[in-house]
């Protein structure tokens, strides 16, 4: 086994999900960071704080940029973030009359910050469609099975009879909540991250404000002050994703539960046993749970996160790096299985629809 399962060459194919890896890859993150410095230049030209030539200079550098991966790597052992290096090969490959023109203001963790947030844009759109996709599937199941009984159950014994509609309801209700929180979110999220070595803008004088307004405009985010020390709004986000996932983990314990007798649910596809033929197992439901707990974990990492030493901490923000990209992978991965799951049930609770669709 390897370190992350995430990507393993075939553990991914249960935990992992292909597009919430690419935008989280090397090549991403390095494509953000340039759009950064891109738009740093355009706007800094606009502001006139640097020539108009500067600015279409370090936009073609940026366009055309290789980078060398493994001095990055060597350089992030010893300085402990990669914008030092990668600044100093971009430098090199612009004209020494307009090397000073880029980078200029910045700090190391505007150009991380930034680059996360134009890769959490998408994110954000996968989990609308995701919920909306979820929710279709609810409301499929209920005009198919409704008015199915089932037997309520509390604290795992029989309580009294229920209809799927019950049921479904209590599966619905949570993530219809988690959309209006999604779209809440969407209306200051993501956001640019701009304020210079210790948040105050210092080297562009008057000029910072604009300038970040200007940044944030070019890279579709939202404009607010530096939010360096500040992680309120990354845990906020992460809270978001550890509720999805644990109300689809929710969805996955009671359909395990449904089908270990076999009576009130079936299910298309299960999984095979290599010693019992006859089985098929629950896999999506299990896994469903399985994303649930593992986010409920992970979540407690991302509030120590929160603890930044004065104007900057190097280890709450190296935390941030190590959980959040799998919570999302996570939490992506979630929505696409209960989709799948949903999708697969053929048949659930007893009564006059109990055949099917």
């Amino acid at each position: 086994m390897s370190i992350c399962p995430f990507d393993h060459p075939y553990l991914s194919g249960l935990i992992g999900d292909e597009e919430a890896t690419r935008w989280f890859s090397v090549e991403n993150d390095i494509a953000a960071m340039l759009a950064f410095e891109s738009a740093l230049a355009q706007a800094e030209a606009a502001e006139k704080v640097i020539d108009y030539a500067a600015a279409e200079t370090i936009t073609n550098a940026c366009k055309t940029f290789v980078p060398d991966i493994a001095a990055l790597k060597s350089a992030v052992a010893k300085d402990g973030v990669v914008v030092p290096e990668l600044i100093r090969q971009l430098r090199g490959t612009v004209p020494a009359e307009y090397r000073t023109s880029l980078h200029l203001g910045a700090t190391s963790q505007d150009v991380i910050d930034t680059s996360l947030m134009i890769r959490l844009k998408p994110v954000l759109v996968c989990l609308n469609e995701g919920l909306s996709d979820i929710l279709s599937e609810l409301d499929r199941l209920e005009r198919a099975f409704g008015n199915n009984g089932l037997m309520g159950r509390t604290r795992m014994q029989a309580a009294v009879p229920i209809t799927v509609r019950d049921r479904i309801e209590a599966w619905r209700g949570p993530l219809s909540r988690h959309r209006q929180r999604l779209d809440g979110l969407r209306q200051n999220f993501p956001v640019i991250q701009f304020g210079g070595p210790a948040g105050t803008l210092d080297k562009l004088g008057d000029k910072g404000s604009a300038v970040r307004e200007r940044v944030a405009a070019i890279l579709g985010l939202k404009g607010l002050p530096q939010w360096h020390n500040q992680r309120d709004m990354i845990v906020d986000f992460a809270d978001l994703l550890s509720q999805v996932s644990g109300s689809l983990g929710k969805i996955g314990q009671d359909t395990s539960l449904l089908a270990q007798e076999g009576d009130e649910i079936a299910l298309e596809g299960g999984g095979k046993s290599s010693a019992m033929p006859h089985k098929q197992n629950p896999v999506l439901a299990e896994l469903l749970v399985s994303l649930a707990r593992y986010n409920a974990t992970q979540i407690s990492g991302m509030h120590q996160a929160l603890i930044h030493e004065q104007e900057r901490s190097g280890a709450a923000w190296t935390l941030e790096w190590m959980i959040l990209p799998s919570m999302v992978t996570t939490t992506v991965t979630a929505l696409r299985s209960a989709t799948a799951l949903l999708g697969s049930i053929m048949s659930l609770g007893e009564g006059t629809n109990a055949s099917g669709v």
